[in-house]
């Protein structure tokens, strides 16, 4: 068939050759390369809305927006003219050397008007880069208070802050940490509010105090006068849509305000609306010293990051400090920035964070609910365009299958196959679909979830 993206850049070809130049030449991110050679990837040539197309013109609904990011859906023009016009005005500069430029000046300060806590934006190329720099911030932060010794950031278990030596020490994936051999010191994981799999002998309140708490005990064993800052997702993402009980983040606040350590929200996924406030902090009431943000900022259209920082932290950074020695070639990205503005533009005049709020996102919750009732589903949990489906061997009981079986990447493979994409987190499978998408397409979302899950038990069965 024709590919209606060939262009000399990119020729058309068949699937097979592009699966082959794919193999012979990509290394793909989080990938077994052995086992993708041997079936090969799946070649997306185009999107539009809240949906991507295959080379061999599959229609696929995206449940995922992208990886968490692609918030205004496919195909925005609004975007390609804001970035088309920026590179011929000025297609990069660098934030370097006491200079600036107008997108990157303009986005500061349209993004602190967004959360008027922060009073500072520090840009990156991704949210990787952005967890790199609070790792730096926070230590150039104690130091210049004269408490060099406060070098300890506490994290958790199964949380997901990049994948730079910075991000994947914070982040909590054993897996990753294993791979790596070393992590950088001083970083310490305590466990994650994850009810459902770890909690059920209590009430969500009660487990969701107990493992705040930790981060009390966890002060108290290293000693408050070496602890620089806890950080968090305010929902786990890649760890599989955990939202924590309600009692779990104010007690976490409160922790943080004793010892007077910085807290720190990695807004990376949940930031620009996903939750249906601006920020995951606003939705649960937390104030924090800094927020690492990328992937919604420009609905993913160019690689974007930062860190907003709070008057508590810029205040020590901006006095008698003398140079911060960090920075990227790409911070504040003209055509970056362009594109974010633009971004932050449509989700204003569409009212999209207003929209999950009151519309799309309790319609979501509701039909994604009807799901529970499948023999191979133990929870399906969910907040704003955040869904997650445990599957389990038992329901009653809350049995795992063997994870041997890999009975999520099979529910992903069967979900490719007929047209829809979920992520499997192991045995759960999430979703965060563009905030674009229509009740019609939550509907074909959940009716394609459902017979996928059919799939998935026929295939256990046989």
């Amino acid at each position: 068939m024709n590919n209606p993206m060939s262009t000399a850049a990119h020729p058309e070809r068949t699937r097979e050759e592009w699966q082959h130049l794919d193999r012979q030449h990509h290394l793909h991110p989080f990938t077994d390369f052995k086992e993708l050679a041997g079936k090969g990837s799946r070649i997306i040539s185009r999107a539009e809305g809240a949906y991507v197309w295959d080379v061999d013109g599959h229609q696929i609904l995206d449940g995922m927006a992208g990886l968490w990011c692609v918030n205004v859906g496919y195909g925005r023009k609004e975007i390609a003219d804001a970035v088309y016009a920026q590179m011929l005005q000025l297609p990069y500069y660098n934030n370097f050397f006491q200079t600036a430029h107008p997108p990157a000046i303009e986005l500061a300060s349209q993004l602190t008007a967004l959360a008027p806590r922060f009073k500072q934006v520090f840009f990156t190329g991704s949210g990787s880069e952005a967890n790199d720099t609070v790792l730096r911030m926070i230590w150039r932060y104690w130091q210049l208070l004269d408490q060099p010794q406060r070098r300890v950031v506490i994290s958790r278990k199964n949380a997901y802050h990049g994948s730079t030596l910075g991000g994947a020490s914070l982040g909590g994936f054993g897996v990753v940490h294993e791979q790596m051999g070393h992590l950088i010191p001083d970083i310490v994981h305590i466990n994650q509010p994850y009810w459902y799999g770890e909690g059920q002998d209590m009430s969500a309140e009660e487990f969701g105090l107990l493992r705040a708490r930790e981060l009390r005990d966890t002060i108290e064993e290293i000693g408050a006068d070496k602890v620089a800052a806890f950080i968090g997702e305010p929902i786990q993402g890649a760890g599989g849509v955990i939202i924590p009980p309600a009692t779990y983040w104010p007690e976490i606040q409160k922790i943080c305000d004793e010892y007077g350590i910085l807290l720190v929200t990695d807004e990376v996924i949940c930031g620009f609306g996903r939750t249906g406030k601006w920020f995951g902090a606003d939705y649960f009431g937390v104030k924090p010293d800094l927020m690492p943000v990328a992937k919604g900022i420009t609905s993913g259209y160019i690689p974007l990051g930062g860190v907003m920082v709070s008057e508590r932290v810029s205040d020590v950074l901006m006095g008698d400090a003398g140079e911060f020695y960090h920075g990227f070639t790409y911070s504040g990205h003209p055509v970056a920035c362009a594109a974010a503005l633009t971004n932050l533009s449509i989700l204003h005049q569409e009212h999209l964070v207003t929209r999950i709020k009151d519309d799309i996102g309790p319609y979501l919750q509701q039909q994604l609910r009807t799901l529970q009732a499948h023999p191979l589903v133990g929870e399906v949990r969910g907040l704003g365009l955040f869904g997650a489906i445990e599957l389990v061997a038992d329901k009653a009981s809350h049995r795992r299958f063997d994870s041997k079986q890999g009975v999520g990447m099979r529910c992903r493979e069967h979900c490719f196959q007929n047209g829809l994409i979920m992520r499997a987190v192991g045995d759960t499978m999430i979703i965060a679909p563009p905030f674009i998408i229509s009740h019609a397409q939550v509907d074909e979302l959940v009716s394609k979830a459902w017979k996928c899950l059919d799939l998935t038990a026929r295939s256990i069965a046989s």
